[in-house]
């Protein structure tokens, strides 16, 4: 990939996280949580459309689609991770 490329999808991932803190809400750390995940899901989801020879919305070399879906589900996925609270034992 080149470098405008890198950037280009650097700040879609961003805006895609920023939305979904303004979405969803929260404090400064969810949305460093937020913009990191949106940027590693973005990164797996071109990857994924790259290994597996996958197309959804080409832009030059940049797989806008399948970048976009990745975020999406790495997003949703720590989100409901993050805010799962686990069993609390009983003391009787």
């Amino acid at each position: 990939m080149t470098l405008p490329a890198i950037f280009i999808a650097l700040l879609i991932a961003l805006l895609i996280g920023a939305i979904y803190h303004i979405l969803r809400g929260g404090s400064g750390w969810r949305l460093l949580m937020y913009l990191g995940l949106s940027i590693v899901g973005f990164a797996a989801g071109q990857f994924t459309g790259m290994w597996f020879g996958w197309s959804l919305l080409m832009v030059g070399l940049l797989n806008l689609g399948m970048g976009c879906l990745g975020s999406f589900l790495f997003l949703v996925a720590g989100d409901w991770l993050s805010r799962s609270e686990g069993k609390r034992e009983r003391k009787v």
